[in-house]
C-alpha cells in the first residue's frame, strides 16, 4: 500500500482510510523482527514492539466491544479485579511463550473486526462512558461511534509512534525504509527498501 491514504469521498471511507493506515505501521514495525527482537526493550521504555502490538489489539478488542453493544454498556466483566489487572498487565508484555506471527496473526484478525464494525456501525450512536477508570471523564455520560474511531485512530498513531522508535533502536530501520521492504518498492537513489537478514524472518 502507498506510504499515505487515498482520496476519500464521505467521512465513512475517511475514518477507514486512515484507521488501515494506522493498523498497517505496525505490521511495517514489524516487519523482518526475529522473536527476540521483537520482544527486546532496546529504548529506556519498557515497551517492545511486540507488547505494542498486543496493547494495539487489546485495545480495539476493548473499544470495539462498547461499539458492537452501543447504545448499551458491553456485558460486565464479572471477574475478579486480581485477574482482570494481570490480563491488562500481560498486555504490555511479550512473553517468552509467544511468537511475532501469532502476536501479528491475532492483531490482522482484530483490525478487520473493527474496520467492519466501522463499515457497519451507526456513527451517531451512543457509546457509555465507563465508570471503572479515572481518566474516562465524569462530566460526559456517552460518546458516539464516530469519536471511538476517531479516538481508535489516535490510539494507534500514538503506539505505532512508540514502535518506530523502538525499532529504530534496534536496527537503525525507519518507517520508510520498513514500508518499502513491505511493500516491495523499487530502490531509489535516496530510498533502500529494508531487507531482512534471514528470509525466513518474513514469515
Amino acid at each position: 500500500m502507498p506510504a499515505m491514504p487515498g482520496p476519500v469521498a464521505d467521512e465513512r471511507q475517511a475514518l477507514r482510510e486512515y484507521l488501515f493506515q494506522q493498523q498497517y505501521a505496525f505490521h511495517a514495525m514489524a516487519f523482518g523482527l526475529t522473536d527476540d527482537q521483537a520482544r527486546s526493550t532496546p529504548s529506556v521504555s519498557a515497551l517492545s514492539v511486540g507488547a505494542l502490538i498486543k496493547h494495539a489489539t487489546g485495545c480495539q478488542r476493548s473499544w470495539m466491544a462498547r461499539v458492537a453493544a452501543a447504545p448499551e454498556p458491553p456485558p460486565a466483566d464479572e471477574r475478579p479485579m486480581e485477574e482482570r489487572q494481570a490480563e491488562y498487565t500481560d498486555e504490555f508484555t511479550m512473553r517468552p511463550d509467544e511468537t511475532l506471527a501469532s502476536l501479528l496473526e491475532a492483531f490482522a484478525a482484530q483490525s478487520a473486526e473493527t474496520l467492519r464494525l466501522l463499515e457497519t456501525a451507526d456513527l451517531d450512536a451512543a457509546v457509555p462512558v465507563p465508570r471503572d477508570a479515572p481518566w474516562f471523564p465524569k462530566d460526559v455520560d456517552a460518546w458516539s461511534v464516530r469519536w471511538v474511531m476517531f479516538h481508535m485512530i489516535e490510539e494507534l498513531a500514538r503506539h505505532a509512534g512508540q514502535g518506530d522508535v523502538i525499532r529504530e533502536t534496534i536496527d537503525g530501520a525507519t518507517m520508510y525504509e520498513l514500508l518499502a521492504g513491505l511493500e516491495g518498492w523499487p530502490e531509489t537513489d535516496w530510498l533502500k527498501p529494508f531487507t531482512p537478514a534471514n528470509s525466513n524472518d518474513l514469515d
